[in-house]
């Protein structure tokens, strides 16, 4: 049955479904985290370290994710991790042990949500698009933020009126409830379902062919295994700029709220810069990835680490003169331009290592880029420690947010593939009209 639209949008809305509830599920354990310790008494660094462990599991699975996605495709992933994050989230009330919270938490948690969230989405959104690529993503994964506005308050809700037990399990149903069906509207690419990207008419015999995208033949030309991915610079590049991009990401999105306390501002100022952040990423992610598409994805991820980088000299500077402007400036910068990595990350790999094995050198890449997520809160929390205050960790940063902009740039998704905004100055090249 043909549908008065692409069905491309059919993806982007499961996706969008499927990264407000899964990616949220997967934070709401800040939430959890001080009812389980008022319950058990456990130490903090304990009974955080079931989220941290959570990184471990979800670096471990990475790989095996694209590996699936390239043999079993969409579904087959969506619904492991369906399972995986519903099934802990369910078992999680019956902890009685620290080692229980590592195992549902931690293992099954963590490793479900690299399925349902940004990575695994990743790994087949980019397919059905080309021209609206990085605009789709921005759409889909925009989902992030408004859960994180409707369903975290909803968590917090349920476990103020009944507990923090059955808040996980009424969690865990809806992953249940919810994403199971809908996840089974999922192709892997539109020519699976007799459709082309974007949703173009099939090409006819004689036709004037379209302008092709291609800047690199013979690099385009290259069935690209992670074999052959390894061995070349690019590869190293975009591991490098994604490392450093959830390292910058993760560092102030955990430190940011006790930095704000510590120098002054009120608890309320401190929450309310934390969600502004995530309501600002909404618009930011959508509009980043549509200026990709016109632009280029080097761009965006420039400005993008520029956000985070302003970000970063926002924070050093509140330390010294402490102003509500520069907290709007920060959670700007970070919200609104930061947060527009997301939306190309997918896109850049896709771009430069289409091929029967692309799932797989994506997972490899997330593996360097989790790295980063773990690294990032740690280092900055060490620096803090050794000196007493977080200025030389901003500082060290806003370095890397700098060094990650030149790493996507150096890898060029633009000298492989252009996007559409950048179609015209092919046929000027080739001198078409």
């Amino acid at each position: 049955m043909r549908l008065p639209f692409f069905y491309g949008w059919v993806v982007v809305a499961v996706t969008f479904v499927t990264m407000a509830i899964g990616v949220n599920a997967r934070t709401s354990f800040s939430l959890f985290f001080p009812p389980i310790i008022a319950e058990f008494g456990w130490e903090r660094g304990v009974t955080a370290g079931a989220f941290s462990f959570g990184f471990v599991a979800s670096a471990v699975a990475s790989p095996l994710i694209g590996r699936l996605m390239d043999r079993a495709g969409p579904r087959a992933v969506m619904e492991l991790g369906v399972l995986l994050m519903g099934g802990g989230l369910l078992l999680a009330p019956l902890t009685s042990q620290p080692w229980h919270l590592y195992l549902t938490i931690g293992v099954m948690v963590g490793a479900g949500s690299v399925c349902l969230g940004y990575s695994g989405q990743s790994l087949f959104l980019p397919n059905w698009f080309i021209r609206k690529r990085g605009f789709a993503i921005g759409i889909a994964f925009a989902g992030v933020g408004i859960g994180s506005i409707t369903l975290l308050p909803w968590v917090q809700h349920l476990i103020e009126q009944t507990g923090w037990r059955t808040a996980c399990t009424a969690m865990g149903l809806m992953i249940l409830v919810v994403l199971a069906p809908i996840n089974l509207l999922l192709h892997k690419r539109p020519e699976d379902i007799g459709l082309q990207p974007d949703g173009d008419a099939a090409p006819v015999t004689g036709a004037a062919k379209p302008v092709s995208n291609i800047v690199d033949p013979d690099w385009a030309a290259t069935d690209w295994t992670l074999k052959r991915a390894v061995a070349t610079a690019r590869f190293w590049w975009i591991a490098l700029g994604y490392f450093c991009g959830l390292y910058i990401w993760y560092a102030v999105q955990v430190h940011q709220t006790k930095f704000l306390l510590d120098i002054g501002f009120s608890p309320s100022v401190a929450v309310w810069a934390l969600g502004a952040v995530s309501l600002l990423g909404i618009p930011g992610q959508i509009f980043l990835g549509h200026t990709s598409d016109r632009i280029g994805r080097e761009w965006v991820w420039a400005i993008s680490c520029a956000g985070f980088a302003i970000c970063f000299a926002a924070l050093i500077a509140l330390k010294y003169q402490p102003s509500v402007w520069l907290v709007w400036l920060m959670v700007f910068t970070q919200g609104a331009l930061g947060y527009g990595l997301t939306s190309i990350m997918g896109a850049v790999v896709f771009e430069i290592f289409q091929g029967r094995q692309q799932g797989s050198i994506f997972g490899m890449i997330m593996l360097a880029a989790l790295a980063g997520g773990a690294a990032g809160p740690w280092v900055t929390g060490l620096l803090y420690d050794r000196t007493g205050n977080y200025t030389f960790a901003f500082a060290i940063a806003i370095l890397v947010s700098l060094l990650s902009a030149l790493s996507v740039w150096r890898a060029s998704p633009g000298k492989v593939r252009a996007v559409a905004g950048r179609l015209h100055t092919l046929r000027a090249g080739t001198g078409a009209e």
